[in-house]
């Protein structure tokens, strides 16, 4: 009776020991479907956009490989290896700065197209002015213009000289033209007397304070000198700009800020999910941690384009550059006309002090008075430089705030649009960005989550453009009041404006102040690349594992 119970109890064992084994079978089962299948995702994604970039598809996975060989991007499953993230992290570098330059190019041409535009626009005024005087005084002066001739083709060559940036003190050069011209009308209206170069050097002290042509050469060189200063000023600033575009635009890039740059542009890639775009405010806090010093252009670069705009308001009033330039001929006509009007007056007195010349052996006929033939011009800037100034001033307007906006603009094509905050990529995964965005320029990166910068260690090429900035400014100013001067900037403060930069001794000294990066991924000792291939993921199957072991356990026990 006692064996068949035991045999009765030992047969039901066995049967919960089937069922239990069954179940576990089940179990098994949906813990699969729970977990997910054995099947690897494909890269063929990848693939296809790593062999479009240019890139050989020579030991690019089939299939997702584990991603703890990853540097930059997120150690998870990934299709990227570490030499296909170390070339889109070169690819990044090459594309990022190209876009900078391109847009620097873009600002760039724009200066340059000002600049042609008035430098010849200004040289064709001279030229149109040198043609009238050249015209007028054939037909207003005769036989005295041949005399005359060279003395106003050097006023004309040392104007365009001037312009042009040659080393011509413009005072100087306008006193010279005077001079020369008493000496040549001095001895056409004393034909009869023999005049030496000593005795000129009389008349020239004497017409200091005769004043033989009136208050012409005084209230020309006034109006000449602030005209052809402010021109040739303003050209000269537009020029700096350019260079300073050009100069600043190719600043390379930190090692810190082409890895945030490869994690939001190429990272979705090695992650799985190419489609989702950087968040907006992500992308921003990148471009603004990559450019923070040429954002410190920015106070400067304001101020440049400040004092531009003084001084293109300087050459439409209150007498425009146009009706100066082109009246020229009609004022030294006038002051030629007031001489000979006063010629008895002056010449007597010059006898008085000088004494009285030796009798010429060779008469000539004396000189009749001439008539001022040339175009009486108006004061009012003409049409084609209404048109340049407005162009130009709306031009520096508009590129007042371009390095604080140029991370908003490079983002543009970048970023994720306004109703994709949930999902955007935020450098990690696909999903809302939570930090707030940094402010302008290298002082305010210091919090900077995704570019680690020190921010005690301003980059000097830009710093160098910052004073150049500044001593065109300084030039502008000056213009602005009819002075030219070779300003230098004697300042000790190398840093420029709104930074809070330091120099170099002063930085080695202080605390080397660097901003966390919180997504910088982990170091892990890697194995070989050919052993992380996943033909199936068999951490998916451990829960079926330890259900069995702790069923067979329990069974046991029951026995």
């Amino acid at each position: 009776m006692r064996s068949a119970l035991d045999l009765i109890r030992t047969s039901r064992l066995f049967l919960l020991s089937r069922m239990g084994f069954v179940a576990l079978v089940l179990l098994c089962a949906l813990t699969g479907l729970v977990f997910g299948d054995n099947k690897p995702k494909t890269c063929s994604d990848i693939r296809l956009f790593y062999s479009n970039k240019g890139f050989n598809l020579n030991g690019v996975p089939q299939t997702e490989i584990s991603g703890e060989h990853l540097r930059v991007c997120a150690q998870g499953y990934t299709c990227c290896t570490s030499v296909m993230e170390e070339n889109l992290l070169n690819l990044s570098r090459r594309e990022f700065e190209t876009q900078v330059k391109e847009s620097g190019r873009s600002l760039q041409a724009k200066l340059n197209g000002q600049f042609k535009s008035f430098d010849e626009y200004f040289l064709e005024l001279l030229n149109r002015s040198e043609a009238s005087l050249q015209s007028s005084f054939q037909s207003g002066f005769g036989s005295l213009f041949s005399q005359m001739s060279k003395v106003f083709q050097d006023l004309f060559s040392d104007l365009r000289r001037y312009f042009r940036g040659s080393n011509v003190n413009l005072e100087e050069a306008l006193n010279e033209f005077w001079a020369r011209l008493l000496d040549r009308l001095f001895k056409a209206l004393n034909p009869q007397y023999s005049i030496g170069e000593e005795y000129l050097e009389c008349v020239a002290k004497q017409s200091e304070k005769l004043k033989p042509f009136g208050e012409t050469p005084r209230e020309l060189k006034t109006k000449i000198t602030r005209t052809v200063i402010a021109a040739r000023t303003f050209v000269q600033g537009l020029v700096i700009s350019g260079e300073a575009v050009r100069k600043v635009s190719q600043v390379s890039l930190s090692t810190e800020c082409v890895r945030a740059v490869m994690k939001q542009t190429y990272c979705p890639h090695c992650s799985g999910v190419a489609l989702a775009k950087p968040c907006s405010n992500y992308c921003r806090n990148v471009l603004k941690g990559c450019l923070a010093n040429q954002a410190d252009l920015d106070t400067e670069w304001r101020n440049l384009a400040d004092a531009m705009l003084e001084v293109v308001d300087k050459l439409s009033r209150p007498y425009s550059v146009d009706s100066v330039v082109l009246s020229l001929p009609k004022r030294i006509a006038e002051a030629i006309l007031y001489m000979q009007d006063n010629q008895d007056m002056f010449i007597n007195k010059v006898f008085l002090e000088c004494g009285t010349p030796a009798p010429s052996s060779n008469i000539q006929e004396q000189i009749k008075r001439g008539r001022n033939t040339a175009e009486e011009v108006s004061s009012t800037p003409g049409a084609q430089l209404e048109r340049l100034l407005s162009d130009v001033s709306r031009m520096l307007r508009d590129m007042m705030q371009y390095w604080v906006h140029l991370p908003r603009k490079l983002c543009v094509d970048r970023e994720s649009g306004p109703g994709e905050s949930d999902r955007c990529w935020n450098g990690m995964s696909v999903g809302r960005y939570l930090p707030e965005v940094m402010g302008d320029g290298l002082a305010s990166q210091i919090n900077n989550p995704e570019v680690e910068i020190d921010i005690t260690k301003p980059d000097m090429a830009v710093r160098k453009q910052i004073m150049q900035l500044k001593i065109m400014i300084n030039r502008l100013k000056y213009a602005v009041n009819g002075n030219d001067v070779d300003f230098q900037d004697t300042s000790d403060d190398i840093s420029g404006s709104g930074s809070g930069m330091c120099l170099d001794d002063q930085c080695s000294r202080g605390p080397r102040l660097m901003s966390p990066n919180t997504d910088k991924p982990k170091v892990y000792a890697s194995p070989s690349e050919n052993k992380k291939v996943v033909n199936g993921r068999s951490s998916q199957n451990l829960p079926c594992i330890s259900l069995y072991l702790l069923s067979l356990v329990t069974v046991l026990l029951r026995r």
